[in-house]
């Protein structure tokens, strides 16, 4: 039985940044200068998050996610995946990347039992995705998105972070792609690093739906993730799904269900919260399982309500910013 936090959120689902590293730079994850990268010794070994799978799987936790940074920069992250995979009662282990390696790694990462993937796509314009990630890998990200359909991840889902004036003059275009292929085309509210970004970049959740329905009548259609963010809708007849993510708009507080764990070991019960609590000083003090899981129910019971993000726009980067936690 999964724990449950203060308010009666079932908490199934771990997600694990398992680097800092990225070889984007996205303007809306990180300042164009990068941030400063953790020495080794502050992140989180294999053993280590390995050794956290397997408790928090005890816990009840049967939903894994790995994280950046972008986790494919790191070495042998698939023998991690394979050892991940056979915990005992872990029902699913899922990845999300930004496609640069994808094509690369898609069939060995298949092959060590991951079958779901997000993969970030914020535009189809190379000069554009240049332009947003500060590098000039679109080829490389559509061809890691033909690999994954290929070799038979479903479901894979394309995340784009909307934003005035950038890129939202594509979200028809984007939509489109469901028509053609089984992709969840998930649009998402742009979460501003700043406060004067807030009214210049920021589309709301049913402007973009508004959009969407602007190509063909949509109709509701069912979640993979029952309490996951995203409300789900298609265009009849179409293999692909339309995925709308409000975190600011329409928050989606009220059926959390995720803990977070950044790669220096910190575990985070809210993504738009500063608190967190020191998992890898325990494991490098030595500590017993019991312990470890003690201070982890202690964090669940901790979990607020819901995050104060449309209060305080600047609340989720008081602390580190969105690369250093993981998305």
């Amino acid at each position: 039985m999964p724990p449950t936090d203060a308010y009666q959120r079932r908490i199934d689902y771990l997600r694990f940044s398992i680097t800092d590293r990225c070889n984007l730079r996205c303007s809306y994850c990180m300042p164009q200068e990068g941030v400063a990268k953790l020495d080794h010794e502050y992140i989180l070994r294999y053993e280590e998050i390995l050794r956290l799978a397997r408790l928090a799987v005890g816990m009840g936790i049967s939903k894994i996610r790995l994280t950046g940074g972008e986790p494919l920069v790191r070495r042998d992250v698939l023998y991690l995946c394979e050892n991940i995979t056979r915990i005992p009662g872990l029902q699913s282990l899922s990845l999300t990347t930004n496609g640069v390696l994808l094509a690369e790694y898609a069939e060995g990462l298949f092959r060590a039992g991951i079958k779901r993937i997000n993969i970030s796509l914020d535009t189809l314009n190379p000069e554009k995705f240049e332009a947003i990630t500060r590098r000039p890998f679109f080829q490389k990200v559509w061809e890691g998105i033909e690999a994954a359909r290929q070799v038979g991840f479903s479901p894979i889902k394309l995340n784009c972070v909307v934003m005035r004036g950038i890129n939202d003059d594509e979200i028809e275009d984007l939509a489109r792609l469901t028509l053609r292929y089984p992709f969840h085309m998930r649009f998402i509210e742009f979460m501003p690093f700043q406060p004067e970004e807030q009214k210049r970049k920021f589309l709301s959740a049913d402007e973009i739906l508004r959009r969407v329905e602007g190509i063909a009548p949509l109709v509701p259609a069912e979640s993979v993730n029952s309490n996951g963010p995203a409300s789900y809708y298609r265009f009849e007849g179409a293999p692909g799904k339309i995925g709308i993510i409000s975190p600011i708009s329409h928050h989606f507080c009220h059926s959390c269900n995720r803990l977070r764990l950044t790669s220096d070991g910190k575990l985070r019960t809210c993504l738009f919260s500063s608190e967190e609590t020191d998992i890898l000083a325990l494991l490098r003090q030595g500590a017993l399982d019991a312990e470890i899981v003690g201070e982890m129910r202690r964090a669940i019971a901790r979990k607020p309500e819901r995050h104060t993000l449309d209060q305080d726009v600047l609340r989720k980067c008081i602390s580190r910013p969105m690369v250093a936690i993981g998305g």
